[in-house]
C-alpha cells in the first residue's frame, strides 16, 4: 500500500471515528468535499500543506494520517 493509499485509510477511519461528515471536514479544513472525497478514495495525492490543514481539522498530529497499520504476528 502506497502512502496515498494509506492516508486514505486513516482519514477515512479518523473521520468516522470522530463522526464527521465529509462536509464537516472539509469546512472545517478549508477544502472542498469533493476534494476530501477524492483524498479518501485514493483519487489524489494530497500535498503537505493539504495534509496539515485536514490534520487540524481533525484535532490529530499529521504524522498520524501517514502511519501505516502495524500488523505484528506472534510465533505460536
Amino acid at each position: 500500500m502506497d502512502l496515498k493509499e494509506v492516508m486514505a485509510v486513516n482519514l477515512r477511519r479518523i473521520r468516522h471515528d470522530k463522526e464527521m461528515t465529509q462536509e464537516e471536514l472539509a469546512d472545517r479544513a478549508g477544502l472542498s468535499a469533493r476534494y476530501i472525497g477524492a483524498i479518501e478514495r485514493g483519487d489524489v495525492s494530497a500535498s503537505v500543506t493539504v495534509l496539515g490543514q485536514i490534520a487540524a481539522a481533525l484535532g490529530v498530529d499529521a504524522a498520524i494520517l501517514l502511519e501505516r497499520a502495524a500488523h505484528i504476528r506472534k510465533s505460536p
